[in-house]
């Protein structure tokens, strides 16, 4: 379903700069999810722009294995689907839904996260894509989330008080209960400010039709937070960056944020040189953003 005959496997694995093995291990699983998390950036450099972004697989590969960009969970996750399914991994999409504690995990300050937060009462839409993935020599399956920005570095198990230490990096999965009582599953993520929820998410599988109304909504929809905002996240292992606008900040395990400000006369150059992305950015960028 994840279309891997399409993937060009050894382009994208030169790309994230894996070379293990090519069975479905646990193993196998870790090192991809790992590499792809900290080789590809997190943007949202098309959708402010206001141009149509494609979950196609061919377009998806060209943009983030062949022109060297980036960019934001739906096509994160219909790339990495798609080289798990090649791999011989079992592949389910799911939905999550982003958690108001999750601007807090970005490290933004308080006037940032409201320009993010229009309304804190309501609940955000369920437009996360993550993926359920079992492996060959697992008996749990595993959560895997290579599209947030954010990490976490590898996949946590999907089991009840799940908890997963990764370099500092501290997460936590609870099971809870919906309103008609079928299970809710909770990610927590450790930060200064304690245990935070970073988002929730449910057993239904999830299809690359129902990624595409997510994307569109998410792309075109005059309320998403992607149009309002210029995002462009890298992780590694000893740190989240993360440039919102014009200000860079800089998150590191169990410490605040630190937090600079980028001109826009400097700003495609920053991209460039900090993040690895070709993006002229001065012509249309709007200091609302």
């Amino acid at each position: 379903m994840w279309k891997s005959d399409e993937v060009d496997l050894e382009r994208y694995l030169t790309r994230i700069g894996y070379t293990g093995g090519r069975a479905a291990t646990t193993t196998a699983l870790l090192a991809l999810h790992r590499s792809h998390v900290t080789s590809i950036p997190f943007e949202t450099i098309d959708i402010v722009r206001r141009r149509p972004v494609s979950l196609e697989l061919p377009d998806v590969q060209e943009k983030l294995v062949n022109r060297l960009r980036g960019g934001y969970c739906y096509e994160h996750v219909v790339l990495f689907a798609a080289v798990l399914e090649r791999f011989g991994f079992g592949v389910t999409g799911l939905h999550a839904r982003v958690t108001a504690d999750a601007l807090r995990l970005l490290g933004l300050r308080k006037r940032q996260r409201d320009t993010l937060d229009d309304s804190r009462a309501a609940p955000r839409p369920n437009t996360h894509a993550v993926l359920m993935v079992t492996t060959i020599d697992s008996p749990n399956p595993w959560l895997c989330d290579v599209g947030f920005g954010g990490g976490p570095l590898e996949p946590v198990e999907l089991v009840e008080n799940g908890s997963s230490e990764q370099c500092g990096w501290e997460f936590f999965l609870r099971r809870d209960s919906t309103e008609i009582d079928t299970d809710l599953w909770r990610l927590r993520q450790y930060s200064p400010a304690g245990w935070l929820d970073r988002y929730t998410f449910t057993m239904i599988p999830q299809y690359t039709v129902d990624y595409e109304v997510g994307n569109h909504y998410l792309t075109t929809h005059p309320s998403s937070v992607f149009r309002r905002n210029l995002f462009v996240q890298r992780f590694l292992p000893e740190r989240h960056d993360i440039l919102h606008g014009t200000t860079w900040f800089t998150v590191r395990p169990d410490q605040p944020s630190v937090e600079k400000l980028i001109s826009t006369e400097e700003l495609s150059g920053f991209i460039y040189d900090f993040f690895g992305i070709d993006a002229e950015v001065e012509s249309w960028f709007d200091s609302s953003f």
